[in-house]
């Protein structure tokens, strides 16, 4: 289960997604948690917007309430089954969700759950692949929301993420050259596009306890212990 990671500066992100339209407002954030307003980028006839849903899916179904399960992960195992997910997978909802790093908890052998912020060698921003949904409030409003994708751990992984009611496993990280197929390609290429992120493109070191409380929120976090 990936629930925190970290988001810097988006004006740079921008650039690097390259973005036709943006309405998100964003500044970095070091701690995001379920539930806050993360950016994410879909395609909408052809044009690469960003903007900026809940993070915990909201079914359309659901009149824009939120359900008493968490819904910012989404197993790929089920992801076209599950019934808050199918939907969006059908009608090709795909968005990437941006970050530029994020944390798992490790079990040592002292018994010790310590966090770690993994974050990739090869890109300075990335994207979880997730989707997106809208959802209708009996009062008109709408309420845009997404989940993210995880999948079996790779080799580092699964000796870093050994603890939680989901081990061993990571999110779906997308290689740049995936993006397009992610956002616009047809259901068999977006699958494909789901593989392990490579071990050795990742860099992973321990970080602050500070982390477990979302109100904590600055850079510090992301160093060193």
């Amino acid at each position: 289960m990936c629930g925190r990671y970290i988001i810097r500066q988006l004006i740079e992100a921008e650039r690097y997604f390259d973005l036709q339209r943006a309405s998100w407002t964003f500044s970095a954030s070091y701690n995001v948690a379920p539930t806050d307003l993360v950016p994410i980028v879909r395609s909408v006839k052809g044009v690469r917007e960003g903007v900026s849903v809940r993070w915990g899916l909201i079914p359309y179904f659901a009149r824009g309430e939120p359900g008493k399960f968490s819904t910012i992960n989404a197993r790929i195992e089920t992801l076209e089954t599950a019934a808050s997910y199918r939907g969006p997978w059908q009608r090709g909802q795909r968005c990437l969700q941006i970050a530029s790093g994020f944390y798992e908890w490790h079990v040592d052998g002292r018994g010790r759950k310590v966090p770690y912020l993994i974050q990739l060698a090869d890109q300075p921003f990335f994207a979880f692949a997730s989707l997106w949904e809208r959802s209708r409030k009996p009062d008109g409003t709408q309420l845009e929301s997404c989940v993210l994708i995880t999948m079996p751990g790779n080799d580092l992984m699964r000796e870093i993420h050994n603890t939680g009611a989901n081990p061993y496993r990571m999110p779906a990280l997308l290689a740049r050259e995936d993006w397009e197929l992610w956002l616009t390609g047809n259901p068999a290429e977006a699958r494909a596009a789901l593989r392990q992120y490579p071990a050795d493109r990742m860099d992973a070191h321990e970080v602050s306890p500070r982390v477990n409380t979302p109100k904590n929120n600055d850079e510090s976090l992301t160093e060193p212990v």
